[in-house]
């Protein structure tokens, strides 16, 4: 599912989280390996060479817990002198459950959240699994082999001091639209490429008397996937987002300004072209209204499309392409999207061979194939045969852009108009504000933490 962005709260909690696990991320370093750095692994170890207990940890989802058991059944399978038993906990325990089996000393291999690097004007909301690679109590699997199988922007998305410290097991991309290919064709409109192409069509639609966009808004997050688009082809790379995070950090950037407001007015746009009073409408009832033929553009993710596949259950084609919030089509060339869950090893594990081996079988192609299948994620390494679907956007996910939501850092101290920072709940008619005053609201937000 698509990641919601943390409020105030959230911050507050995570950053006392982090704290707190200080203590924690010395004594795992103290009691690990020699070395945070392993050998790399240069041929696979055969059965003989590998045994004992694997304890791995998850958080749960109905998908990703069957590939995960899958790659368990394998690896048991391939190495029967090792017994891997897969633990999946449900997302609001799973923090409480890792600090404990870490502390316990009973987990070997677990998902890693929050992997990103923090600079230092926000080195406070380092994630606790981010201080455990960055004080030795992850593996370092940077010289490991199979980690050559990965996209190399994915990996450069997740380093660590320029260092790899997780496996990704996968990808889902935010920022794209499902459109309707009958109706297009219909109306004589091809795939806009440009914010002007996108108007363009949007007009011909409502000629038509077609609505053009639909927007499950009742939990307001979905709305937010509108936002997160139109960043994506104002600010197209990791570069460009990173730059406006240090920029408004720094405030030498405002958000009722420039590039910032335009976000909010582009977003504006887009909610006034959506089917009416869609702030009631539910999420889950999208791909159906889609199906109907209710809209012709629906902004979602990738991780929704075999839900709206089913809907239309053939009744017309349709296509999917990144939000063209850009006058300048190479911005708009590729989705944005986020790393899913990430695997890292304990550096404590007491079965480091069997971890190694484990995040081996993982990443060889045949494994991997099955699981981003049975996973719903989008592969992580570059020519795996996917779904259909994923298969047909290969040339738009080829370049891993992060999405906003990943680059982003809120400030504890701002107000909930700053928290994404661009306040598009506030935007009609989620809220009742127009543009310039939801940007004005977020920028006095913003500027009020400092």
């Amino acid at each position: 599912m698509a990641t919601k962005k943390l409020r105030r709260s959230a911050m507050l909690g995570r950053v006392v989280a982090a704290t707190a696990t200080l203590g924690l991320v010395a004594g795992l370093a103290a009691c690990g390996s020699d070395s945070t750095s392993s050998n790399p692994t240069t041929d696979s170890p055969t059965a003989s060479d590998i045994s004992g207990e694997l304890n791995i940890l998850v958080s749960s989802a109905d998908a990703s817990d069957k590939a995960f058991g899958e790659v368990v059944d394998a690896f048991n399978a391939k190495y029967p002198n090792a017994k891997a038993t897969l633990n999946s906990v449900p997302n609001d325990t799973y923090p409480t459950t890792k600090s404990a089996q870490l502390t316990a000393g009973k987990v070997d291999i677990f998902v890693v959240k929050t992997f990103r690097e923090m600079p230092d004007y926000a080195v406070d909301s380092t994630s606790e699994d981010v201080q455990l690679a960055q004080s030795g109590g992850l593996l370092d699997l940077t010289d490991e082999a199979f980690m050559k199988n990965y996209t190399p922007s994915v990996l450069d998305s997740q380093a660590i001091g320029g260092r790899q410290f997780a496996v990704p097991t996968g990808n889902s991309y935010v920022t794209g639209l499902y459109y309707n290919k009958k109706i297009f064709a219909d109306n004589g409109i091809e795939a806009p490429t440009t914010w002007t192409e996108l108007q363009s069509a949007v007009s011909t639609l409502e000629g038509a008397g077609v609505t053009a966009f639909g927007i499950g808004g009742k939990d307001t997050w979905p709305a937010g996937l509108v936002m997160n688009g139109v960043v994506g082809g104002l600010y197209p790379t990791a570069a460009d987002k990173q730059a406006l995070t240090d920029s408004l950090w720094d405030q030498s950037a405002s958000l009722d300004s420039g590039v910032p407001l335009e976000v909010l007015q582009k977003t504006q746009w887009v909610f006034d072209h959506a089917q009416k009073n869609f702030s009631g409408a539910g999420y889950d009832d999208m791909p159906a209204a889609f199906a109907n033929g209710d809209f012709a553009i629906l902004p979602d993710g990738t991780w929704n499309q075999p839900t709206i596949d089913t809907a239309v259950a053939g009744a017309f084609e349709y296509g999917y392409i990144p939000f063209p919030a850009s006058d300048n089509a190479a911005d708009n060339k590729y989705l944005n999207g986020k790393i899913e869950l990430q695997l890292g090893v304990s550096a404590a594990t007491k079965n480091k061979d069997a971890a190694l081996a484990f995040l081996d079988l993982f990443s060889s192609k045949d494994v991997y194939t099955k699981f981003v299948a049975t996973s719903g994620f989008s592969s992580a390494q570059p020519d795996i045969e996917q779904s259909e679907f994923l298969n047909s956007i290969t040339d738009i996910t080829s370049q891993f852009e992060p999405v906003w939501e990943s680059i982003w850092i809120a400030n504890a101290n701002a107000g909930d108009a700053a928290a994404y920072p661009f306040n598009y709940p506030a935007l009609k008619p989620l809220g009742s504000d127009d543009a310039a005053a939801a940007a004005a609201a977020a920028n006095s937000a913003w500027t009020a933490a400092f």
